[in-house]
């Protein structure tokens, strides 16, 4: 457990107000991290950390809530209640010693006018609750949603996607994400790099060919060389991306790269590290397209950077066909729950059919502008198989002169390969993932 809400310079019971209003944002179809920005920055570190842990025990909450309040409280106070369940239902994984929590929650209730008149509600369900905790949990571990914190529908579709892995996966979802760093070969090599955090106290180990693991997470600022650009935080799924688009490709010329849906720049940024190739990157968004140009910027690297729905080839390609295609697809985020826990209770089980249009329509207008002989790599940081395997299948049948290459498949989020991935996947701690590569053969 962390200290005590005493030893603290913010009182608990400002951040458990704070945390309760981003749940309630999530409830309300936000993503946590634009609920986030709400909160002022001096409170903003610790109720992240709350928030994350709130909302991968949100299904837990929801079911206690259930049993101790059958009828919902108004939502301000459902919100602060359910944020007190979830972080106190498991006294051994509890941020605070669970009597400060519920002390402070019912403070918290007492301090806002939207939850003081529920105050004495919310103080009777957790006092029950501290008397009852053992029979409560035991009866919602009944509760598939209460068991695993996800929502039925993605349960039931990974049990059909995946019948031997589902557990795991769903249990990798509820653990912490290590923190994973690129380095940038441009400026550093591995080993150097993982001496520089040693020489700041800090451990780290190999992963893949330019990537390291911390031991323990920190804020960039606090890692030597960010500001210098020796580095990008990403999760070793995700640095597979460049070289699997590069294998085969000569790494020295002025070949083409187009990196669609490119926001926020570290493929993108990863292709000019370890190739000398022209890099178009393609992003639908301004405010995210500036966020690739600050990420080449630190890195000192540059590309060609449009505002552009890569769907739509007319408004935006200049008619040169590219020798290689990055399309890092718009997607339902199944396989990053560990980092963004809200992306559970934000989608619906509708978002993927929907998404899966958008990725075939994208599949099909990227694919016109690959030059023969070229390569396309397709990838989500999906593990549902409409997304990945289920949507190139599809792709293959529709397009003959397409052939997949050897390509690392669904990566799911769980220390090993999966059984129909080709052999020299990566063994490690990564993110759920999806890859593609594809061939265009030549007439």
């Amino acid at each position: 457990m962390t200290t005590n809400a005493s030893e603290q310079k913010i009182p608990l019971w400002r951040q458990l107000q704070a945390v309760a209003a981003v749940l309630q944002g999530v409830r309300a179809g936000m993503s946590a991290t634009a609920a986030l920005e709400g909160v002022t920055p001096d409170l903003r570190p610790g109720v992240q950390s709350l928030v994350f842990h709130a909302l991968r025990s949100l299904g837990r909450a929801e079911a206690l809530r259930q049993l101790l309040a059958p009828r919902s409280p108004p939502p301000p106070a459902d919100a602060l209640l359910c944020t007190a369940l979830a972080l106190a239902w498991r006294e051994q994984d509890a941020p605070y010693e669970v009597f400060t929590l519920v002390n402070q929650t019912v403070e918290a209730a007492k301090r806002s006018p939207a939850t003081q008149p529920q105050a004495r509600f919310i103080n009777a369900c957790l006092r029950r609750f501290l008397r009852e905790r053992d029979t409560l949990v035991q009866l919602t571990d009944q509760n598939p949603v209460a068991l695993w914190n996800h929502p039925l529908w993605w349960i039931k579709r990974l049990q059909k996607d995946w019948p031997d892995q589902w557990q795991s996966i769903l249990a990798a979802n509820n653990r912490h994400a290590p923190m994973s760093l690129r380095v940038n070969l441009r400026r550093s090599a591995v080993l150097p790099y993982l001496q520089l955090l040693k020489n700041a106290g800090l451990n780290a180990s190999v992963a893949g060919s330019s990537g390291v693991t911390l031991e323990q997470a920190k804020p960039v600022q606090a890692l030597p060389g960010f500001a210098e650009g020796l580095f990008s935080v990403q999760d070793a799924a995700a640095q597979l991306a460049a070289p699997l688009l590069l294998s085969g490709l000569a790494t020295t010329g002025s070949f083409q790269i187009l990196d669609a849906c490119a926001a926020p720049g570290g493929k993108t940024a990863h292709l000019l590290e370890i190739s000398d190739a022209k890099v178009t990157a393609l992003d639908v968004d301004p405010a995210r397209c500036g966020r690739i140009h600050q990420t080449l910027q630190r890195l000192g690297l540059e590309a060609r950077v449009l505002v552009a729905d890569a769907a739509k080839v007319s408004a935006w390609w200049d008619g040169q066909l590219f020798d290689a295609i990055l399309l890092d697809a718009p997607c339902t985020a199944s396989g990053i729950v560990r980092r963004h826990p809200d992306v559970r209770w934000l989608r619906r089980e509708s978002d993927i059919a929907q998404l899966v249009a958008t990725q075939a329509r994208l599949l099909k207008a990227l694919w016109q502008v690959l030059k023969p002989g070229g390569r396309l790599l397709y990838c989500t940081c999906s593990v549902f198989r409409a997304e990945g395997g289920n949507q190139i299948q599809t792709f293959l049948a529709h397009n003959t002169e397409a052939s997949l290459l050897p390509s690392p498949g669904h990566l799911l989020p769980v220390n090993r390969a999966t059984g129909d991935a080709v052999p020299d996947n990566p063994i490690g701690d990564h993110d759920g993932f999806y890859y593609a590569l594809l061939e265009k053969r030549a007439a």
